[in-house]
């Protein structure tokens, strides 16, 4: 029987968790979740000047937004600082790890001579196969005794073979002189102990995967399958930056994006089944294998992007949609809703979710909903308004307080008074939307009028008729 998947999400928090890096975290997520597998979290926080609690809390946020959990606690890299030194300390007895006591000035004189001469300035230190009485009584760091001759394949899920030749990768630090460990080491000791089965990362790691390899091999522990996946770029072909847009996740919640839809165009970024544009997170989760990554990088394509979340916010249920609003209402730093508000919106979401591809569009649509007497006429909607138009709405006044409230009859009392004025509907639907929501493109008059019940709809006609 072979062991359970077991893969992981490892990001830096230095920052904002970067697109490309949720991207990850949702293929290492799909590919777990799919086979009954373990998808855990740990954060590199080996980097002490840089790393930050907020970024921490920024990432953990961003995932949960995304819709991505993860088993057990998040794990701290720097927590781990013994057990990475254990290691390295174990390779030096084993003799795959030496002491180095070459100083900084040393090798970068090597380096120079090396590159006037022509040669390779890989650094080769005089202390690889030195005795231990040569040691002097110096500072030191651990170095990998790497192999000199042939090549380190990484037989890689998304790549291919890629061969890397021995003479082109020098012997690595593993243990500073301070005692810290470097990442290489770090890395390769937190997945073997995790028991991470696969190493789905960006493909900026690759050369790592070579360098990797060699410290498991050291260790004689099992080598992961990895799978390194192309990079996200811009829509012109270039690496993703701040100047495409938006790069950090918070920011496409800020944007609007419906988590579901994010989820679904992210997982399509650089992977495919068949023609599937739009699918769910059962059929991505049953569907998601490595083979169908692509080798060439994705491009970003915000167009295709609010497509697909329309199509989910179409599909998704009032009853999930409505605490999304308000988290992508709290991102914005727009006021809470209050019980009308959030009564009367949940009302119009069958409607307005058909047409919006974003929150943004669709608390817009909604605004109707929302806002409060005496309704602020904007610029455009105020020409609806004019005298004739006061006069129809305060003949319409009389029928629809005697309807009974159903589309039916409130679309027969506006036909009747569009009728005796010789008028067509839309002459009619313009100062009703103009008195109802305060702006020219809303919702259809009579859904807003169902969705505001007689009162606050007679109330707002009344505020406008004359």
């Amino acid at each position: 029987m072979s062991a359970p998947v077991v893969t992981r999400f490892a990001p830096s928090p230095t920052g904002y968790l970067h697109i490309g890096g949720a991207r990850t975290a949702l293929f290492n997520w799909l590919y777990a979740r799919g086979r009954g597998g373990r998808f855990l979290l740990r954060i590199e926080d080996t980097d002490r000047e840089r790393s930050t609690p907020e970024a921490t809390a920024a990432i953990l946020k961003g995932l949960e937004w995304l819709g991505i959990d993860w088993d057990g606690e998040p794990i701290s890299q720097f927590a781990r600082r013994d057990r990475h030194a254990e290691v390295a300390q174990e390779m030096l007895a084993r003799g795959n790890a030496y002491k180095c006591f070459a100083t900084q000035e040393e090798i970068a004189a090597f380096r120079e001579a090396a590159k006037a001469e022509g040669r390779s300035t890989l650094y080769q230190s005089p202390w690889r196969d030195a005795a231990p009485e040569t040691h002097p009584d110096a500072p030191f760091v651990i170095r990998l005794k790497a192999p000199r001759d042939g090549a380190t394949v990484i037989e890689d899920a998304v790549q291919g073979p890629v061969t890397f030749r021995n003479d082109q990768l020098d012997d690595m630090v593993l243990l500073r002189s301070d005692g810290t460990p470097t990442y290489m080491l770090a890395v390769v000791v937190d997945d073997h102990d995790m028991g991470v089965t696969h190493v789905i990362r960006g493909d900026d790691h690759l050369t790592n995967a070579a360098r990797q390899a060699q410290i498991y091999a050291a260790m004689g522990w099992d080598i992961p399958v990895f799978a390194h996946i192309p990079l996200i770029h811009g829509p012109d072909g270039k690496k993703l930056s701040k100047r495409h847009g938006a790069v950090g996740l918070e920011e496409y919640q800020a944007m609007g994006y419906p988590a579901a839809g994010m989820r679904n165009y992210l997982c399509r970024l650089g992977w495919s089944h068949g023609d599937d544009e739009f699918f769910t997170d059962a059929q991505a989760r049953d569907w998601f294998d490595l083979p169908g990554i692509g080798r060439a990088p994705a491009r970003l394509d915000f167009k295709k992007l609010a497509n697909i979340c329309g199509q989910h916010l179409s599909a998704s249920a009032e009853t999930d949609l409505m605490p999304e609003i308000e988290a992508y209402l709290a991102a914005t730093g727009a006021p809470a809703l209050d019980e009308t508000q959030r009564n009367r919106l949940f009302a119009a979401l069958p409607f307005l979710k058909q047409s919006a591809k974003t929150f943004v569009d669709l608390v817009e649509k909604a605004r109707f909903a929302t806002i409060s007497r005496p309704v602020d006429i904007d610029e455009k909607a105020a020409k609806a308004l004019d005298a004739v138009s006061r006069g129809i709405l305060g003949e319409l006044t009389q029928p629809l307080q005697s309807a009974s409230w159903s589309r039916e009859e409130l679309e027969t009392a506006v036909g009747t008074i569009a009728e005796m004025h010789g008028l067509g509907l839309g002459k009619i639907a313009a100062p009703l939307r103009a008195a109802l929501a305060g702006r020219t493109a809303t919702p259809s008059v009579f859904d807003m009028m169902l969705v505001l019940g007689r009162e606050e709809s007679l109330g707002r006609l009344s505020d406008q008729a004359s």
